[in-house]
């Protein structure tokens, strides 16, 4: 979100007719149908908030901040040491240089791994490549991680992974475990790297664009039939359900090449897992921004 963007960052969203989705002669079915499904959260996370609130339509309406439980509190020295830099590019820095030593991503062996070990190729996997190859193929090994990922911190149970996850047990299921525990199996901390990316990126967001709640997101699709559709409103709006982790972009033109359809959503800040501009120096996006589920509303474009 650099500032020639933040004309299209706004403090509320445009979802004013969320609610009219939600009113008919049968409320409840219709409240329910605006409502994070069961059967897409689950009954405990590590947030501050449940699942059930922060995947919500009321939410993405009206934002609070996200925390994963402890992590602020036990990198309190990194944060106090990104306040004293005025340089973005500088904090960056500051954040890959604390990873890396506190992970000891350079001395593998220090985290007590054998320098000609079996394990020590899965060591090498890090928060940095698991970005990368989410960038490249959202439903490989990498992709299996984050998702998990999401779905332990967040409680939001992932719908995709290179087809259906419901119901629970069938090929695609397996296959997602699969990529899960291979992708998780002898690394060395790679959940609690992905704390610290989150908490970082929000931290550098605020500090960024402060007061901002929101920001006009666009994904390309070739068929909302795809999507969980959860109620339609005027026109082409819609009220879906996405992965528990997708993909989006700040560029019309660029999501445009990925779908003939286009969503435009506003996204809460809070959201954001990753954008690659944080670290434009190492990480080339186009524009991406790594966003975390829930119900949304949409307007769809062709």
């Amino acid at each position: 979100m650099d500032s020639k963007d933040e004309s299209t960052v706004v403090g509320s969203t445009t979802c004013d007719n969320a609610a009219a989705l939600c009113r008919g002669s049968d409320k409840s079915r219709a409240v329910a149908a605006c409502s994070l499904p069961r059967d897409a959260r689950l009954p405990i996370n590590r947030c501050n908030l449940p699942a059930v609130i922060l995947g919500s339509l009321t939410f993405q309406r009206y934002p609070a901040p996200l925390a994963i439980d402890g992590v602020a509190e036990l990198h309190r020295d990194l944060f106090a040491r990104l306040e004293t830099e005025a340089d973005p590019a500088a904090r960056a820095d500051v954040f890959r240089d604390y990873l890396t030593v506190r992970f000891r991503l350079a001395r593998l062996e220090d985290a007590g791994y054998s320098a000609h070990g079996r394990r020590r190729k899965r060591a090498r996997a890090n928060w940095e490549r698991l970005i990368r190859g989410w960038s490249f193929d959202s439903d490989n090994r990498e992709g299996a991680v984050l998702k998990a990922w999401v779905e332990s911190r967040f409680g939001l149970a992932p719908r995709f992974h290179g087809a259906p996850l419901q119901p629970p047990g069938g090929a695609a299921w397996w296959r997602f475990q699969e990529d899960r525990a291979r992708g998780l199996y002898g690394t060395n901390a790679l959940e609690a790297q992905l704390d610290l990316v989150y908490t970082w990126a929000q931290y550098e967001l605020a500090r960024r664009h402060p007061s901002v709640r929101h920001i006009t997101l666009y994904r390309g699709v070739n068929r909302i039939a795809d999507h969980e559709v959860l109620a339609s409103g005027p026109g082409r709006r819609r009220v879906i359900l996405p992965n528990n982790l997708s993909s989006f972009t700040s560029s019309r033109e660029r999501a445009g090449e990925f779908g003939d359809a286009i969503l435009c959503a506003q996204i809460p800040v809070a959201k954001i897992f990753f954008h690659d501009e944080l670290m434009a120096d190492r990480l080339q996006g186009e524009g991406e921004f790594v966003v975390i589920g829930g119900v949304i509303e949409v307007d769809i474009d062709r």
